[in-house]
């Protein structure tokens, strides 16, 4: 995915000092152009509306991530309502502080985002402010974190979401609303038919694509030659069907009834496939959980590393750590090194294709889109993934928060959230709260 694209627009007025607000702005410019972001827009100062409305025209119709408009001088609402009006993005309104010398206030620029931040509000525009030198470390991450939420707020309007099959009968955790969804996201649900849209076409899979889909396969794990070959080949056929109908529908990432009919009806497990396409950056869900596949999309959408769909399943008491496990779809790229991947068969449908493995340890970011209060809510939180053996046969893994792991449990039970969460390794949770903020979705901390 292509970086962020940050849309720099300095505004000034020609009565304050132009040359210590020039040179401010020529500042900020450097500063955002070493950051891992796509810099737009213009270092010099945009002093009037006719400049104001061009510099915005100019833009109009590019696919911006952040609109960041740095208040050089004090300037009255008006130029930031034109941008505002015209750009469609999330706000960012940058002040600086200045010399307190016991002389003339040379840029007054607090007081312009003042009013600025007055007009948006009362427009019922929601922004974020800085007030901070233009080479202030804090402020260029927040505003890289504020790039990234609004890349992933904008990759999230083009997706499609395939939903395969309904979900199980007493799972309500996996209800979903797709005029919600569309209203807030702007992601389109697609449904697809378990055994005409996916089941006939397993079937006709052609044998030399399945042989070379197990060489590539083989390469990444073991065990391969030890199961059962025409039900894990039948979970690679499903896979390569999955593949397929990605490119050709557009589809991002899918919610799949995974049993009990690919057991009973298509003879394989559907999890080694979903494991596959996870690490493709095709996010999948068990259980058509539709929900999880979009905290999944939000997840690789800010971290551009494959996600992992799980249940909370128990709690490590020597290590202080809730246990999070799935029958054998983690992503592949998320196995422990020190223990190569392998494969097995479903614990309790006895049929392959599942992989086998402990997740490496490292950071994660915990998420879940949640509906249990009736709205929307994204829930966020921030792990450690420790060393440890698998709990259980698939895929596995002790997840440590800053809290005790009971409390963890204790809000998840007392707040009635959905069984399953999602991880991204790496530390993405000011990104997540800030892609929230933009979104106007209610936040539930599971960490401090």
């Amino acid at each position: 995915m292509d970086r962020p694209r940050v849309a720099y627009l300095p505004i000034a007025r020609s009565t304050f000092d132009i040359e210590l607000a020039e040179g401010a702005s020529a500042t900020a410019w450097n500063q955002l152009s070493q950051l891992p972001v796509s810099v737009v827009g213009q270092a010099d100062l945009i002093t009037d509306l006719e400049s104001a409305r061009r510099a915005a025209e100019s833009l109009e119709t590019d696919k911006i991530d952040l609109l960041l408009i740095f208040q050089a001088t004090f300037a009255d609402s008006t130029m930031t309502s034109i941008l505002v009006e015209k750009i469609s993005a999330p706000v960012m309104l940058w002040a600086i502080p200045e010399e307190h010398t016991g002389g003339r206030l040379r840029l007054n620029s607090f007081c312009g985002i003042n009013l600025a931040a007055h007009a948006l509000t009362r427009r019922g525009c929601r922004y974020e402010t800085i007030f901070a030198p233009p080479d202030d470390p804090h402020a260029l991450e927040k505003i890289h974190n504020l790039a990234l939420a609004g890349r992933a707020r904008n990759a999230l309007r083009s997706m499609r979401l395939g939903r395969v099959g309904e979900h199980p009968q007493g799972f309500e955790t996996c209800l979903f609303d797709p005029d919600a969804i569309w209203n807030t996201f702007g992601l389109e649900v697609v449904q697809f038919n378990l055994e005409k849209d996916i089941f006939a076409q397993v079937l006709e899979v052609d044998a030399s694509q399945l042989d070379t889909i197990q060489a590539q396969l083989g390469e990444q794990v073991s065990g391969l030659d030890e199961l059962e070959a025409g039900a894990m080949r039948c979970s690679l056929a499903v896979y390569a069907v999955f593949q397929e109908i990605a490119a050709q529908r557009g589809i991002d990432g899918y919610a799949i009834r995974c049993w009990p009919e690919f057991f009973t009806e298509l003879g394989c497990a559907a999890c080694g496939a979903m494991s596959m396409l996870s690490d493709e950056m095709i996010p999948c869900s068990c259980e058509a959980d539709v929900n999880g596949t979009i905290t999944q999309m939000i997840l690789q959408s800010v971290s551009q590393e494959p996600a992992f769909g799980t249940d909370i399943v128990s709690i490590d008491e020597e290590s202080d750590a809730v246990v999070i496990w799935h029958c054998g779809l983690a992503p592949l790229s998320m196995s422990d090194p020190l223990e190569p991947p392998g494969v097995t068969i479903h614990s309790n449908r006895k049929l392959p294709l599942l992989f086998e493995f402990s997740l490496k340890p490292g950071t994660v970011t915990v998420a879940r889109l949640t509906e249990s209060s009736g709205e929307y809510r994204l829930v966020i939180g921030r792990g450690r993934i420790i060393q440890a053996p698998r709990s259980f046969s698939g895929t596995s893994g002790l997840l440590q928060f800053d809290q005790p792991a009971r409390a963890i449990l204790d809000v998840i039970l007392s707040e009635g959230l959905e069984h399953h969460i999602s991880i991204t390794y790496g530390d993405y949770t000011d990104t997540l709260i800030a892609l929230a903020h933009q979104m106007n979705i209610p936040i539930l901390l599971l960490s401090e």
